[in-house]
């Protein structure tokens, strides 16, 4: 019988109420110490019919921090205010990972206390970096020299450590969009000649550290990863993703992770050009397919085996709601761009739910 994106899933050991993942968003509403507020509490808990639901980029460290506002995993008081919100989670019946997050490069000195941001290689990034005083150019990244690296991925271990106190079900790897994980395994960013750089075994040497750690803290059956093959976000770019992402699933596979979560397309260019079905073919686990999903697309994805769950971003921001809205043909409320990244309520919590709902 077909599958059906409101039916329950078996991720694992967890069961999922439906197929529909909230996808990971920044939304920059956190406090300067990266705590979450009880703003961001009542946000999760609004869209919580999600069967699962995949927290914004969280850092793993000082060190890792991108952008102004975001939360952090690496602190007592960090888990502390997490503990809010995934007990909440939990009570509205989803299950909740948080993404640990490493900007590497993608990130200024004045968010670091005047540290350089650290990268595979010595390359800038074309563009600006967000920061507390307004954009400001990007700066030439410190290489990571091979003997600091274990340090970086002791960081993914505390975080992983702290997701545990703070009650989440499980962690997602960011190995995405532009940032310090995806920076390796790009070549168009990684330039190392060493043992973390050459080839896909070499450019993925980080990210099979990084989960050797946290499946150390974590059942591998509770660690998911997120991939972003073609999407140039953050002046990212690679000679041949379809041949070197097929590479990294394939060795992924084994592993028996909860998922692999994949960005499909290029969300700035707004194109889609390479073959999916192939990376879902290469990795044995969980797909959770993401970028752009409607409710026919999504539903056509799960029906055919294309996707066993399917991440909507956007929609889930303006309608809190958007489970009962899709399964009941409800037309959708459009979300505001302008209020993304604003901070305050405004396009953030004051979003309703269909008339009629309690």
């Amino acid at each position: 019988m077909p599958a059906d994106l409101f039916e329950s899933f078996s991720l694992g050991d967890l069961t999922l109420a439906n197929r529909m993942v909230m996808a990971p968003m920044t939304r920059n509403r956190a406090d300067r110490a990266g705590r979450v507020p009880p703003m961001m509490v009542t946000y999760y808990r609004q869209r919580a019919t999600a069967g699962l639901v995949i927290t914004e980029s969280t850092t793993v460290s000082p060190q890792a921090v991108g952008y102004p506002c975001t939360p952090g995993i690496h602190t007592d008081d960090q888990a502390a205010s997490w503990r809010r919100l995934t007990d909440e989670i939990h009570e509205q019946g989803a299950r909740v990972f948080v993404q640990l997050q490493h900007c590497g490069r993608i990130s200024h000195p004045s968010l670091l206390d005047g540290a350089t941001p650290i990268a595979p290689s010595a390359l800038r990034p074309a563009g600006q970096a967000v920061t507390y005083a307004g954009p400001q150019d990007f700066v030439v990244p410190r290489e990571l020299a091979a003997d600091e690296i274990p340090g970086v991925v002791a960081q993914f271990r505390h975080a992983a450590e702290q997701a545990k106190q703070a009650g989440f079900d499980g962690v997602e790897v960011h190995g995405g969009n532009g940032y310090l994980i995806d920076q390796f395994l790009r070549d168009g960013a990684n330039h190392r000649t060493d043992r973390y750089g050459g080839g896909t075994e070499g450019r993925m040497r980080l990210l099979n550290e990084v989960l050797d750690a946290v499946c150390a803290v974590w059942p591998a059956r509770r660690v998911g990863v997120r991939l972003t093959p073609e999407n140039s976000f953050n002046s990212m770019s690679d000679t041949d993703p379809q041949t070197h992402f097929e590479d990294y699933l394939r060795r992924l596979s084994p592993r028996g992770l909860a998922y692999a979560h994949i960005l499909e397309g290029d969300m700035m260019a707004k194109t889609r050009t390479l073959d999916y079905g192939a990376l879902r073919a290469a990795f044995t686990g969980a797909y959770i397919a993401n970028n752009g999903y409607d409710l026919a697309r999504a539903q056509e994805a799960v029906c055919t085996g294309g996707a066993d769950l399917i991440a909507f971003g956007t929609p889930f921001i303006a309608n809190p709601d958007l489970v009962r809205r899709y399964q009941d043909d409800l037309p959708l409320t459009p979300a505001d761009p302008a209020t993304f990244y604003a901070g305050g309520r405004r396009g953030y919590t004051d979003y309703g739910t269909w008339p009629g709902q309690s």
